[in-house]
């Protein structure tokens, strides 16, 4: 009951809707029942019984289908048959129309309902995603994200409807027929009612197994998503290497695990329907029996027509029963994904602003670093580093792959928190910034060149918010990219596909640059920005980073030692520590490091 509270909870804010819900689901239920009431004066009519009851229909003025009776066995004797017939015809015709009015009417309440939920559920994921740090990516796979955000919202929709189902309307169907079947007869009622809790008990206990088997599927198709992201992104390679046997091979196995899976889910899922439709035939059988035992007793407490209305309000009583045990099933289905959307959305964030974060509108003199230490889990990354970077100075860091550069640069706007020691800028803690004011005063150019699916014009204007056509032209002749740009059809309209694929290397770059020119930061961070670009491509990517740095604070990582030789200071490290500091001559006159890479690239 606590899971469904759950689901319950997503509804809290649409009380009004659901109470709109509840009472056009009565409505609808109660002329259903009418309409099914009609077929005891119908019998009377139709078998020619007029004569009134010989009970005083004012002591069963509760007895509203004695009562209808009655009335229509009176218009046979004043009107004859024929208007009787059609007087229950038109009867049946407006209960009916009025009942599936009313059923639409809450269909109709209900999906706009569903659908918010389902909006409520996917901004919340998303807006979480956006929140949570760098750090709890590399610990989670894609395609499990994409697979809690998709596949497990769908079984949510499908729990939100069963739970409408289980709590409204199926219950008040069944309670409205069993009111009317009780005036038609206690006893038999009473006898049907002993039996009804057999077939709930063995529905149950195939409902207890559906939630571990489901929470199982969630988590192999999320592997699977992710084994196919994997796939889309490395297909050069896949390629390359003649590894699509072996790809295939894998997903196979993947994909067979989940087939039968799913599988076994349907079984167990699919019994649910014959199996409450048996149990009705068998409870059914015995209403048969013991009805007809009431008929033919001495003293009559039930008339045919009454017991053939009686079984008709019971076979409409079997479909809820059918509706209410699959919607428990879907349930069970549901709240197993739900836990998984609660598991995303209850990640803890660990980089959040201070209580009291103070705005930080410029940069104005200094980044530094005193005895900063970093780790992953248990792997140390960064020890014991001392680092100032002045305002307008060039900085670069050099090393080896896996020395700690890039994680050092990550560090200053706040992608993760330092283990230990402290990062100030302007003397303050950047802890007792806002992160927004931070990150606002930073531009960031990557050796991947991150793109969106979209134009280039909305690529440049990424995060600035309401820059004009000209502010972005300005850039993109800064970063050397204007002419590449008004050269294609579109211009700055083109699309550039899936990050960036229909332009080439440089021009993704040079895009990026020109994003990073129209943000204006105070504070520069390029890392290996040229690395993955050729010769051409580099000289003029280069020549837009140059007009890019100048009058600012730059943090460079460098690939190519070539490029950062001007540098106001180089910092090499090696394994998270700086082992050498200072300007290249000096460095080249040293025997250590950094003289190795050098000379190493020179070779090369």
């Amino acid at each position: 009951m606590k899971k469904v509270g759950r689901i319950l909870k997503y509804l809290a804010d649409y009380k009004g809707k659901i109470a709109l819900y509840f009472f056009t689901n009565i409505l609808a239920i109660l002329f259903g029942a009418i309409s099914f009431s009609a077929l005891g004066p119908f019998m009377n009519v139709l078998f020619g019984k007029t004569s009134l009851p010989t009970t005083n229909a004012s002591t069963n003025a509760g007895n509203l289908l004695q009562m209808a009776t009655s009335y229509v066995q009176s218009i046979v004797r004043n009107e004859g048959p024929m208007n009787a017939l059609l007087f229950i015809c038109g009867v049946l015709i407006t209960m009916i129309l009025l009942k599936n009015l009313f059923l639409y009417i809450s269909l109709y309440i209900m999906n706009p309902l569903r659908n918010a939920v389902l909006r409520r559920l996917r901004n919340d994921l998303y807006q979480k995603v956006l929140s949570l740090p760098i750090g709890f990516f590399t610990e989670e796979r894609k395609g499990d994200l994409i697979s809690k955000m998709t596949n497990d919202i769908n079984e949510v929709e499908l729990s939100i409807m069963a739970t409408l189902e289980v709590f409204i309307r199926e219950p008040l169907t069944i309670l409205v027929y069993f009111a009317s079947m009780i005036a038609i007869s206690f006893k038999l009622t009473l006898f049907l009612i002993v039996f009804l809790p057999i077939a709930g008990f063995l529905i149950g206990r195939i409902g207890k197994s559906l939630y571990s088997s489901s929470n199982h599927i969630r988590e192999q198709l999320g592997s699977m998503l992710s084994m196919l992201e994997e796939t889309l992104s490395g297909m050069r390679i896949i390629k390359a290497f003649n590894a699509e046997k072996q790809m295939h091979l894998k997903y196979m196995q993947s994909n067979n695990l989940l087939f039968r899976s799913n599988n076994a889910l349907a079984a167990k899922r699919e019994l649910a329907s014959p199996l409450s439709e048996s149990m009705g035939v068998i409870v059914l059988s015995m209403v048969l029996w013991f009805g007809g035992k009431l008929i033919f007793a001495k003293e009559a407490s039930l008339s045919p027509e009454s017991f053939i209305v009686f079984i008709v309000l019971f076979s409409q009583i079997i479909t809820p029963f059918k509706n209410l045990s699959t919607s428990f099933f879907n349930i069970k289905k549901g709240t197993a994904a739900l836990d998984r959307i609660e598991a995303l959305l209850s990640a803890p964030n660990t980089l959040t602003d201070a209580a009291e974060a103070k705005p930080i509108a410029q940069f104005e003199h200094a980044i530094e670093f005193k005895q900063v230490s970093f780790q992953y889990g248990d792997q140390v990354v960064l020890s014991d580093i001392n680092l100032s970077i002045p305002k307008g100075k060039v900085i670069a860091l050099v090393g080896s792959s896996g020395s700690g550069k890039s994680t050092l640069v990550d560090l200053i706007p706040r992608f993760h928190d330092v283990s230990a020691g402290q990062i100030l800028i302007d003397g303050q803690d950047i802890r007792s910034y806002k992160m927004e004011d931070i990150r606002r005063l930073m531009g960031i150019v990557n050796q991947d060149a991150i793109l969106f699916n979209d134009t280039i014009y909305n690529n440049i204007a990424l995060g600035t918010g309401g820059a004009t056509e000209a502010q972005i032209t300005d850039a993109a002749k800064i970063a050397n990219a204007h002419n590449f740009i008004v050269a294609k059809e579109e211009g700055y309209q083109t699309n550039v596909g899936d990050r960036g694929s229909k332009l080439s290397g440089g021009e993704r770059q040079r895009v990026t640059i020109a994003r990073a020119v129209l943000k204006n930061p105070s504070i520069l961070i390029l890392d290996e920005a040229t690395s993955s670009l050729d010769t051409q491509s580099e000289r003029i990517v280069q020549d837009a980073i140059n007009q890019l740095m100048v009058n600012r604070t730059c943090i460079v990582i460098a690939h190519r030692l070539s490029t950062v030789q001007h540098a106001d200071e180089i910092i090499v490290m090696q394994k998270g520590k700086i082992v050498q500091r200072g300007k290249h001559d000096a460095l080249m006159q040293e025997e250590g490091l950094y003289q190795e890479l050098v000379n190493m690239q020179q070779v090369k």
